[in-house]
């Protein structure tokens, strides 16, 4: 799929995280990474791997209907469930050309920007949007 879109001139664009509470953050980076290219893949932590970089609590949705909600969404053309603690093999199996995350990353830290870059992609932080983190959001909603 991603080396025929290649092929055909498309630019692949590839962006993962837990998406646990879909909320304005979200959509804001989908809709930037959308506008970096032709197809964009959105790849989201299972549960396992939500539950290890999360905490017991997390997630609040399941993997399906995360996944759902995020493939309803008219920017995301497909989407993956990857159980590892990070998509650095997926990523690599992929090879997109432009590698997405949120500006709360720093370009350093982003995985896979190596793999991206080697093969003459790029990394795109996309500004963060202030009071849209779900953690802050759950946390928000428990002291309530």
């Amino acid at each position: 799929m991603v080396s025929g879109a290649k092929a055909e001139g498309k630019k692949v664009v590839f962006t993962n995280g837990c998406f646990d509470l879909l909320h304005r953050g979200h959509l804001h980076l989908l809709r930037e990474a959308k506008k970096l290219g032709d197809i964009l893949i959105v790849a989201i932590n299972n549960d396992l791997s939500v539950k290890k970089l999360k905490g017991p609590k997390r997630p609040i949705l399941p993997e399906a209907d995360r996944a759902e909600l995020i493939g309803a969404l008219e920017m995301v053309d497909y989407v993956t469930l990857f159980h590892e603690a990070d998509p650095y093999h997926l990523i690599k199996e992929l090879q997109p050309n432009i590698l997405v995350k949120g500006g709360d990353w720093t370009r350093e830290k982003i995985i896979g920007r190596e793999v991206v870059e080697k093969e003459g992609g790029r990394v795109v932080a996309v500004p963060y949007l202030d009071g849209y983190s779900t953690t802050q959001m759950i946390e928000r909603m428990c002291r309530n």
